[in-house]
């Protein structure tokens, strides 16, 4: 069955320039399908409509067009858009995803956008990338790249045909790569684990991963600075992987504290859920990185360690250690496969080192008494005595993985 690249765009308002678009990829002996999110007109040269956009979502395109509720009739376009996109994805139609548009088309196409699994090639074709908060919010989780426009999207002036002639380059150059898939990812049989590290669990992380792919695993890392953490959870949801090695979960409790690093409710679930083994660590747990504009007055008596000039990590309190091992406790102990949560008894990162001013012995055991207090006991506890950076501390991690993973050898499909 043949595959093509989904333009999306308004026709109402960027009818031409989206055609343009559709031919420069053409030109590139690319399949293009252009779906119409238009909600005040219609073109015959769509050929997705927006009636059948609206159909998809199980409304009504006239409907749509006579509202004033924008938000509503906004979201109904994105969901039916959605429909679409994930159907062509499962029939193995789907090569990629080209968007345009300004700040209401940026924000519709790139929620399709994020709907769709990592690995399918996704171009976000932008006149307001750049505008303070706008690029975050349109990559959140996904694996999207942004082509900021700088020009307005409106007239096919020369500046704007170069822009678009590179982005017909840009997205028919990727979709010749074979979409990423959980079966591509297997394709070689080595067991797939995902594991969470940041900075300061760095040296342990490098451990384990060199550890782990000596036994024969692949190792996939995410940045636990509360986006990729996220996109590791629906990952792990979508079932690639066969173990977790959560080095770095310090998001949960920034969630509950309101720390830059927070991970959504959803963080140190989904591997329980599926009953994917997994092996927890507090890598930096105990710390927490609220915005400095939203300190509240006692913030400034804390322990307090400079990550750089932009970035803050203050010891929680005792309340707040014991609030988060609660809630540790929650998530493991609804966990329906193997769990094991490592303790190192010397700090939980670089950052409080036993010689540091930020380590607190007494804090960190009040952390593990709350956690074994509240926590099932099918989830196993173990101290290890040593830094989490400490070598002794990785090969404890290793030890763990082999003792609850599938062996290469044994692997099964979940």
């Amino acid at each position: 069955m043949e595959s093509m690249i989904l333009l999306l765009s308004t026709l109402d308002t960027k009818g031409v320039e989206t055609l343009y678009l559709r031919d420069r990829i053409r030109d590139q002996g690319a399949t293009v399908l252009v779906l119409d999110m238009g909600m005040s007109g219609s073109s015959p040269e769509a050929d997705i409509t927006p009636e059948e956009v609206a159909r998809a979502a199980g409304a009504n395109i006239e409907d749509i067009r006579a509202s004033t509720e924008r938000k509503k009739i906004t979201r109904q376009m994105i969901d039916g858009s959605i429909r679409i996109a994930k159907d062509l994805l499962e029939q193995g139609r789907l090569a990629g995803i080209v968007g345009l548009g300004g700040s209401t088309g940026s924000l519709m196409a790139t929620d399709v956008m994020r709907s769709i699994a990592f690995g399918v090639p996704k171009l976000m074709v932008s006149s307001t990338a750049a505008l303070p908060g706008l690029s975050t919010r349109y990559i959140g989780t996904g694996d999207i790249i942004i082509f900021h426009t700088v020009i307005e999207i409106s007239g096919l002036t020369a500046p704007l045909r170069n822009v678009l002639d590179r982005a017909a380059s840009a997205i028919a150059g990727m979709a010749k790569v074979a979409p990423l898939t959980v079966q591509s990812v297997r394709g070689d049989g080595r067991p797939l684990v995902a594991m969470s590290m940041f900075g300061p669990t760095e040296r342990c992380a490098h451990h384990v991963r060199h550890g782990l792919e000596r036994e024969g695993y692949q190792v996939i890392g995410f940045s636990a600075a509360g986006v990729c953490d996220r996109a590791m959870e629906d990952m792990i949801g979508l079932k690639f992987f066969d173990g977790v090695v959560d080095l770095a979960p310090g998001g949960v409790g920034e969630e509950l504290l309101g720390g830059m690093r927070a991970a959504g409710p959803e963080r140190l679930t989904a591997a329980g859920k599926l009953g994917i083994p997994q092996v927890v660590a507090p890598g930096g747990v105990n710390l927490m990185s609220p915005r400095k504009s939203r300190y509240k007055p006692e913030y400034h008596q804390r322990k307090k360690f400079d990550m750089d000039e932009l970035r803050t990590f203050l010891r929680l309190s005792v309340e707040e250690m014991e609030q988060v091992a609660r809630t540790f406790a929650d998530k493991l102990s609804a966990s329906l496969g193997p769990t094991i949560f490592l303790f190192p008894t010397q700090g939980w990162s670089a950052v409080d080192r036993p010689a540091s001013h930020m380590f607190s012995r007494e804090d960190d055991w009040l952390f593990l008494k709350a956690l074994k207090e509240s926590v099932s006991p099918k989830v196993v506890i173990r101290e290890v005595d040593g830094n989490l950076e400490d070598d002794a501390f990785a090969e404890s991690v290793v030890t763990a993985c082999l003792e609850i993973f599938p062996h290469p050898e044994l692997k099964t499909s979940h």
